[in-house]
C-alpha cells in the first residue's frame, strides 16, 4: 500500500508518500481500504517529533481518522461484511491507503454523505461530543464558550451545542472564521483580542456566565475562563496550544464551586473510545443522517499535497477541517 511517512522530525517538506507492508488484521478486526483521511493538530505536531504515536500505532505514518470501506473481516467480526462504509479513529496510520482497527471502533456512513466528508467526521465529532456532553455535562438552555471555534473541532462542537439547545458562545480571531460561525447560526461570536471581552460574554449570557467552556488554547485562556464561568460551572480542558502551565488563584475556583476537567482522545485504552464510538452511534449519527449535523470541511486536498495541507493548517488559514483524498 502506499502511505504518508514522516522521514524524520521536522517541517511539511519532511512527508514522503511510500510504499510500505499492509497491515495484518486480527480476528476482531477489520482491514479498511482508506478513501479519504483528514488532517490534525496532531498531525503536526507528530511530524515535528513533539507527539508520539501510542503503543499500537504506525510511528511514522499520521492519521487519526479515516473514511473508506471494509475491505476484509477477522474471522471474529459480526457487526460488519466486505463493502461496508465506514469511518473512524485510529491512533494514527489514517492516512494510507489501508489501516486495521476493532470492529466496534468503526462508524457506518451514513447514506449519501461522500468519502470525503465523512473523513471529516470521526475525530472532530467525537471530541466535541466527550467535551461537551460526557465531561463537560452541558444541558440544553446552558452557555457555553468555545474557544478557536472556527477549528475542525470548534465548529463541531458549536454545531453539536447549537442542535443540543444550548447558546454558543464563539471565539475566533479571524473575521472569516467569525462569519462563517455566524452562518452556522451561533448565538454569539466575538473577537478574543476585542477589548472588554470578560463583559461581552457576560453580556452574550444575559450577566450568567457560561456554564461550560471547551478550551483548546490553556495557558493564554486561564484567567479569562475563571472570570466568566458561572457558579458551578464546568471548564473542560481538550488542548494546551499556548503552553501548559498557569499560575492560578485557586480560591476563585473554591468560591465559585468550579470543576476543571482535563481530557485526551488518542491515547485512551481501547476500551475507552469503543465506550465513546458506541455512544457517539446511538446519539450522534442519527442526527448526522438526518443532514441535521453536517461537517465542516474547508478544503480537499489529494494525499500528493499532504505538505500543502500542512502548512496551510500551520497558518490557520482554515475554517473547519482539511480532508486528505486518497485516490
Amino acid at each position: 500500500m502506499r502511505a504518508l511517512t514522516i522521514s524524520r522530525p521536522g517541517g511539511p517538506e519532511v512527508l514522503e508518500l511510500r510504499t510500505m507492508p499492509d497491515p495484518v488484521f486480527g480476528p476482531d478486526e477489520v482491514l479498511v481500504r482508506v478513501r479519504a483521511s483528514a488532517l490534525n493538530r496532531a498531525d503536526l505536531l507528530q511530524r515535528r517529533g513533539l507527539y508520539p504515536a501510542p503503543p499500537g500505532a504506525p510511528a511514522d505514518i499520521p492519521g487519526l481518522e479515516f473514511a473508506g470501506e471494509v475491505a476484509a473481516c477477522g474471522e471474529l467480526v459480526t457487526t460488519l461484511q466486505t463493502g461496508d462504509r465506514v469511518m473512524g479513529i485510529v491512533g494514527g496510520g489514517g492516512q494510507a491507503e489501508k489501516l486495521k482497527l476493532h470492529e466496534r471502533l468503526c462508524l457506518l456512513i451514513p447514506p449519501g454523505m461522500s468519502f470525503e466528508d465523512a473523513a471529516a467526521v470521526p475525530e472532530a465529532f467525537l471530541t466535541a461530543y466527550d467535551a461537551l456532553f460526557l465531561r463537560g455535562g452541558l444541558k440544553p438552555g446552558e452557555a457555553v464558550l468555545l474557544h478557536a471555534a472556527g477549528s475542525g473541532v470548534g465548529t463541531a462542537a458549536a454545531a453539536i451545542a447549537t442542535v443540543a439547545g444550548a447558546r454558543v458562545v464563539a471565539l475566533s480571531r479571524s473575521p472569516d472564521k467569525r462569519r462563517g460561525l455566524e452562518a452556522m447560526g451561533v448565538h454569539r461570536v466575538l473577537d478574543p483580542a476585542a477589548p472588554h471581552l470578560v463583559e461581552s460574554i457576560q453580556m452574550a449570557t444575559g450577566g450568567e456566565g457560561v456554564a461550560c467552556v471547551i478550551d483548546f488554547l490553556g495557558a493564554a485562556s486561564w484567567a479569562l475562563n475563571v472570570d466568566v464561568l458561572a457558579p458551578r460551572g464546568r471548564l473542560v480542558l481538550v488542548g494546551t496550544m499556548s503552553g501548559a502551565k498557569v499560575e492560578a488563584d485557586l480560591s476563585a475556583l473554591m468560591r465559585k464551586r468550579l470543576t476543571v476537567v482535563g481530557t485526551v482522545l488518542r491515547s485512551r485504552p481501547v476500551e475507552e473510545k469503543i465506550e465513546l464510538v458506541q455512544s457517539f452511534s446511538r446519539t450522534m449519527l442519527p442526527l448526522l443522517a438526518a443532514g441535521r449535523l453536517k461537517p465542516v470541511v474547508d478544503r480537499v486536498v489529494p494525499l500528493e499535497d499532504a505538505a500543502v495541507a500542512h502548512a496551510a493548517m500551520e497558518r490557520n488559514e482554515n475554517f473547519g477541517k482539511i480532508v486528505l483524498k486518497i485516490s
